[in-house]
């Protein structure tokens, strides 16, 4: 069993910096894919970012590629989501995700098998 909490949301204006921390409870986090996922209202959750169990690889949605990345370090069972240049249309709820022996390109909804509670990040015009 794994636990997921985020931090680090919050209110920010267009063009700024915001980064997203969510620490993860027991002793096999560095044998997780690790994803980040966000959800405005009114529209369906969708994947951000991902992140292999080494840290190695990184994968991102062509919406933040260029604008976000993703870290992890297995050390202090934390994965890391840095935001730059963030846009009134990056608010949304952001949620972590962990996938156990998944590969990157291939996480999604349905195959994340632990879920963080999300944070609140809004990007103000």
């Amino acid at each position: 069993q794994v636990q997921l909490v985020e931090s680090g949301g919050g209110l920010v204006q267009a063009g700024g910096s915001l980064r997203l921390s969510c620490a993860a409870s027991g002793r096999t986090f560095s044998s997780y894919t690790m994803g980040w996922f966000r959800q405005a209202p009114g529209k369906e959750r969708e994947f951000v970012a991902a992140i292999s169990w080494n840290g190695g690889s990184t994968y991102y949605a062509g919406s933040v590629k260029g604008r976000f990345t993703i870290s992890r370090d297995n050390a202090k069972n934390t994965v890391y989501l840095q935001m730059n240049s963030l846009k009134p249309e990056d608010t949304a709820v952001y949620y972590c995700a962990a996938d156990r022996d998944r590969p990157i390109t291939l996480v999604t909804m349905t195959s994340v098998d632990y879920w963080g509670q999300g944070t609140q990040v809004t990007v103000s015009s």
